[in-house]
């Protein structure tokens, strides 16, 4: 008997949309987003990061008022579902089954919705518990970092760690829409406040000349905490993860994964930190590797190289771990990096890396000795700016 061959297209549509106060009582965006996407009051679950509800007391609240002051557009299933925050909640499953435990619980159907208020951690999870129950809840996420606002809450992924591996589970599943919500960044500690500027500085490494010029020129800026500048940052890099999402391969069902420039190192020096290096922080130190990588083998002009390390320092980014010198069996343990990054696409190893400031470049093999040289040669220039730094803070007898 012949095959029976079916082929369709699905069309998603969702925005990114940029506020400040999103629950006082006058600002309607959110019950705006509900009312597009549903003809009668939504039942509405929240998941919240601790760390969030702790730094915002009167968060909580606000989200019960705003509810009673909107109850013709969405009611609340029950309290906020509060989960701890940061890679903690993506490696217990037990959080997972504390989400999907209220979403049965309160009756939360296809046409409700789970809202997510955190980090991008707190995303991941809160999204893939979305994307699993009833194969799909519609769900909005408020990205409350520097690093889920300009990146991981703007895309379409969701997804919890298994196996000793980042995101080893999950799905892509676009959420019906984004609110980056800035006050949010004003309790962030300095250490999330710069950590999620990395994201930033790879897409404009592999994408955008003159973005890159924008954050040298705002540097001082972003270290004194400016708003506006951050908002500029924030609001660019959302753009280019967006563009990048409709413009190929949203799904990522080659083996192309160009918007992970330097994370291939990052996921494993996370791994072996335990955790305690931000995703952020690890980024940094990965496209300090690829950078130096990229001018080691030839393709990136030693003064781009130096530039790039430069601008990561100023900005207050580490660019060195005592993890990236860890060894197993006589190998570099980061390396193992790169066979966790081909199984997460399968196929072919491909691997960003720079020819030069705004312009990538994909490459499928991936030298141990140029590694090797290349953690000698950051670990060589992170003592140097220690030792300069240690010469400049010495007082005059």
């Amino acid at each position: 008997m012949r095959p029976i061959i079916q082929t369709f297209a699905v069309q998603f549509n969702y925005g990114v949309y940029f506020t400040e106060g999103l629950f006082e009582q006058e600002n309607a965006m959110l019950r705006d987003v509900i009312q597009r996407n549903s003809n009668a009051p939504a039942k509405v679950l929240f998941v919240v990061d601790s760390g969030v509800a702790k730094t915002h007391p009167f968060l909580l609240q606000a989200i019960q008022n705003y509810s009673l002051a909107n109850a013709d557009s969405l009611i609340l299933a029950a309290d906020p579902v509060i989960i701890p925050g940061g890679e903690t909640c993506k490696n217990d499953p037990d959080i997972l089954q504390q989400i999907l435990e209220n979403i049965n619980q309160h009756g939360v159907c296809r046409h409700s919705y789970l809202i997510a208020i955190g980090g991008g951690a707190v995303l991941d999870l809160a999204g893939f518990a979305a994307a699993i129950a009833h194969r799909g809840i519609r769900h909005i996420r408020i990205p409350t970092t520097v690093l889920s606002q300009n990146d991981s809450g703007v895309g379409v992924k969701n997804s919890m760690n298994a196996f000793g591996k980042k995101n080893f589970l999950g799905t892509f599943a676009p959420p019906v829409a984004v609110i980056n919500d800035s006050n949010f960044l004003l309790t962030l500690e300095d250490r999330d406040w710069r950590a999620g500027i990395s994201e930033a500085i790879k897409v404009a490494l592999i994408k955008d000349a003159s973005f890159y010029k924008s954050i040298k020129a705002d540097t001082s800026l972003l270290k004194q905490r400016d708003m506006r500048a951050m908002n500029r940052l924030i609001h660019r890099c959302a753009e280019m993860h967006v563009e990048h999402i409709g413009g190929g391969d949203p799904f990522e069902f080659g083996s192309s994964r160009p918007l992970d420039f330097g994370h291939w190192a990052a996921h494993k020096l996370e791994q072996l930190s335990n955790y305690s290096l931000r995703h952020g922080e690890a980024v940094a130190i990965g496209i300090a590797l690829d950078v130096i990588y990229s001018k080691l083998s030839g393709m990136l002009p030693e003064d781009a190289c130096t530039d790039i390390l430069n601008l990561l320092h100023k900005l207050g980014l580490d660019l060195c771990s005592e993890h990236l010198s860890v060894e197993e069996n006589g190998q570099l343990s980061i390396l193992r990096g790169l066979t966790e990054f081909r199984e997460h696409l399968g196929g072919q190893l491909t691997i960003m890396l720079l020819e030069n400031i705004g312009c990538g470049v994909e490459v499928h093999h991936i030298h141990e000795s140029i590694v090797n040289a290349a953690v000698t040669e950051l670990q060589q220039f992170h003592h140097q700016l220690s030792a300069k730094q240690d010469t400049e803070h010495v007082v005059p007898l």
